[in-house]
């Protein structure tokens, strides 16, 4: 402190009544009193380039003080004789440089309530200090490649693996992939000027409900002009219940004053992102180097809130948010123009698709982009995801994303080659199973892993005939299609083909045997068993039950076939396969669906002596199963699954739904009274949806409506089940107990108006 006041009487002719330290990241600042004035000192680190940022940081001042007097802080000049004008002072002994600048009077932006019209005015002060930083030109700071400026996200993000949160991590790691698909092509077309680049509210001084002013320059870049935008949002938004609204009101202040272009609109919901991103890799930095520096932290949460509502947000709602505040054309259609859309598109489809490729729910819906366990659709909706279970770690996972554009501009082939990327995922497949399952075979879909299973069976055993679960459904193939009672039993279906038994869904055990005595002696090539019978409603197979079947299998010469396409990779939460559970011991596995998390590749997993019988002259080659790009996304899914602890999400998140469900049944009411049984575990659970409080009358058409009327209330669900009145939720395992909340909530004021 004694040095500060020496260097205020000795360079400024200036007398401290009081020094007090106030926090800072780069430089040590000081409020300093001075009879009824006040200053702001400042001593940073000094080198010559530091120098140069100093003498252009104040030049900007003095130019603003000029154009906008009061708003900003004003350099002091130095009064100890020399004739030119000088501002800093450079420590004799090297190493610090001081400054000293006026005081600006106000509350922080931090601290101060709120209001929509306090924004406007924030957006006004940041167009008219833009307006004059547009007419600067300062080389140093035009040469600065910043950490902190949006610019230069990737030299933030080499700390991203440094955060602690693997949701928060994710979330970063997905701002970053947009930044360079969405920000980066654009560069060329969007206005650069120096900006102020950290207009953050700690940053902001109000007086009398305005934004008044603005202070520290010290991350002053020349960068994009939309990023100064970007930036004050990033700071304020993140605990608005409606952030668009309240980004509204600040965008268009600033664009009474400085017009934006369209161009940077397109943009702005990725730079908001991106630098939120930013700040949160340097809190991860700056903790682990240096732990004991509050200031360093002191927006970290306020960024993880913000990331995880602006994940929520559809970007198109976003950008036409922000065309309607900057007075540009909208980017939504209107509603009716909208319908109008939807139906020329089915139309169209039916043109050229057969109907046989059915449309979800009775409105459509024209779906443009999804993450995570969100969908975005083209009017700015944003849906809840609980049915599609095949992008199981989450829709457009960025780590599954880069890890196929990695592959794809590398190599992609065929198994005829000799590659790394199969025998890396090989390996790492295996050592999810018992050490007898030790084989793998890659096809392109779940279908065809089931047709190659049952090949593999007839193969080995030399037998034809296999035994099927009651409502069982296993692909497409017309092999498959007589081993799926769902379909063959079905609608369009020619009844059960003579080399198929059919075994019931579960009932008692003394049914269950006499059911298979029926059979008498069948040689059999195999069982084949979802062991939750999926297309059937969720139905569970306990173990005991299961035991009763593949005995039966393995005493007719048969092989325990397991189809785990929709049930395996943790899905279950607590067992990563669904034979763990019902203790089946396959000897052969089908995977498929959430294996690359939605690229095309499936597999299947048997015995070395199945695989030997299979080697009997006769090829076995699938084009691109098993292929370079395929095996790097399904590594990715694997790692993704073990670094997000999905598997115990889904623990934890289906017990949450399973006792949310239960309460939501023993209240009745409007609701309860039509919850049947709830059956499954982890995230692969069903609702019986029923008539009656004994759950003996299938309530399909009040199933029906309540699905379309989540749909519109943007929640996805489908139904299932022999009746169609099975609610089945299979969301994404990114699904947790914020969004089992959601769906509740939503679903009880759809059944309080729908009977």
């Amino acid at each position: 402190m004694e040095q500060v006041r020496n260097i205020l009487g000795e360079y400024y002719g200036i007398e401290a009544n009081s020094v007090m330290k106030l926090p800072g990241e780069v430089s040590s600042n000081y409020l300093i009193q001075s009879g009824d004035q006040y200053y702001i000192f400042k001593d940073t680190p000094s080198d010559p380039s530091a120098e140069a940022l100093i003498r252009e940081e104040n030049a900007i001042l003095v130019q603003l003080a000029l154009s906008l007097p009061g708003e900003f802080p004003e350099p002091v000049s130095r009064q100890d004789g020399f004739g030119k004008r000088r501002y800093h002072v450079l420590n004799p002994e090297g190493g610090h440089l001081y400054r000293l600048l006026s005081y600006l009077e106000g509350e922080l932006l931090a601290q101060t309530k709120h209001t929509k019209e306090l924004f406007m005015s924030f957006g006004n002060l940041l167009g008219r200090m833009d307006r004059e930083l547009l007419k600067l030109s300062l080389p140093v700071i035009e040469a600065r490649r910043y950490h902190w400026d949006i610019l230069h996200f990737d030299l933030a993000y080499e700390h991203a693996q440094m955060l602690d949160d693997a949701g928060i991590r994710k979330l970063v790691d997905h701002f970053h992939l947009q930044f360079h698909e969405k920000v980066i092509s654009a560069l060329p077309r969007l206005r650069y000027s120096l900006i102020h680049s950290d207009a953050n509210d700690y940053n902001v001084l109000v007086r009398e409900g305005r934004v008044s002013g603005i202070i520290d320059f010290g991350d002053t870049v020349h960068s994009l002009l939309i990023n100064e935008v970007a930036i004050a949002l990033s700071y304020v938004l993140a605990d608005k219940q409606e952030p668009l609204e309240w980004a509204a009101a600040l965008i268009e202040g600033y664009c009474r004053i400085l017009p934006l272009e369209e161009k940077e609109v397109e943009i702005l919901y990725y730079l908001v992102a991106a630098r939120a991103s930013i700040s949160l890799c340097h809190s991860a930095r700056g903790r682990k180097e240096n732990p004991d520096n509050d200031y360093l932290g002191i927006s970290e949460m306020q960024m993880r809130e913000l990331l995880r509502r602006w994940i929520r947000i559809n970007p198109r709602a976003a950008e036409d948010a922000f065309r309607r505040a900057a007075n540009l054309p909208a980017c939504i259609k209107p509603e009716q123009e909208a319908r109008s859309d939807v139906e020329s598109e089915v139309e169209k489809r039916w043109n050229l698709l057969s109907k046989a490729f059915s449309l979800s729910y009775q409105e459509p819906i024209q779906m443009e982009a999804a993450v995570f366990q969100y969908m975005y659709d083209k009017n700015g909706a944003t849906y809840l995801d609980l049915r599609n279970n095949i992008p199981h770690v989450g829709h457009c996972h960025p780590r599954v994303v880069k890890a196929g554009q990695r592959a794809m501009a590398k190599l992609n082939t065929n198994t005829r080659y000799l590659y790394e990327e199969i025998l890396i995922y090989s390996e790492k497949l295996l050592s999810y199973f018992p050490p007898d399952l030790n084989k793998v075979f890659y096809v392109n879909s779940g279908s065809a892993a089931s047709d190659l299973a049952l090949r593999l069976a007839r193969t080995h055993s030399g037998r034809q005939k296999m035994l099927v679960m009651e409502h069982a459904y296993h692909g497409n193939t017309a092999a498959v299609i007589d081993v799926s009672h769902y379909k063959f039993a079905g609608k369009g279906g020619k009844g059960t083909p003579p080399d198929t038994l059919v075994a019931p869904l579960p009932g008692t055990l003394n049914g269950l045997r006499e059911h298979l005595n029926r059979f008498g002696e069948q040689p059999l090539a195999g069982f084949i068993c979802e062991p939750i019978v999926s297309a059937g409603g969720q139905i569970v197979i306990e173990p005991e039950y299961m035991k009763e079947l593949a005995s039966f299998a393995r005493k007719n010469g048969g092989l325990v076939i397991s189809d785990e396409v929709q049930l395996g990779f943790g899905r279950l939460g607590k067992y990563f396969w669904a034979f763990e559970y019902s203790g089946m011991e396959p000897d052969i596995v089908i995977l498929g669906k959430p294996i690359a998390n939605g690229h095309p590749m499936a597999a299947v997993v048997c015995t070395a002596a199945i695989a030997e019988s299979f080697h009997n002259g006769m090829e076995f080659f699938s084009s691109f199963g098993g292929n370079p790009v395929s095996c790097a996304i399904a590594t990715a899914v694997l790692e993704v699954i073990e670094e997000e602890d999905l598997a115990g999400n889904a623990e934890e998140t289906g017990n949450y739904l399973v006792r949310l469900l239960t309460e939501l049944r023993e209240e009745g009411g409007a609701l309860g009274r039509h919850i049947g049984k709830i059956r499954g575990m982890g995230l692969s659970l069903g609702v019986e949806i029923v008539n009656d409080s004994t759950g003996s009358e299938p309530a399909t058409k009040l199933a029906g409506k309540w699905v379309n009327a989540l749909r519109q209330a943007h929640i996805l669900v489908g139904t299932d089940g022999p009746h169609d009145n099975v609610l089945k939720i299979k969301p994404p395992l990114c699904f947790d107990r914020s969004d089992a909340d959601i769906f509740i909530s939503n679903l009880r004021m759809i059944a309080e108006g729908i009977t």
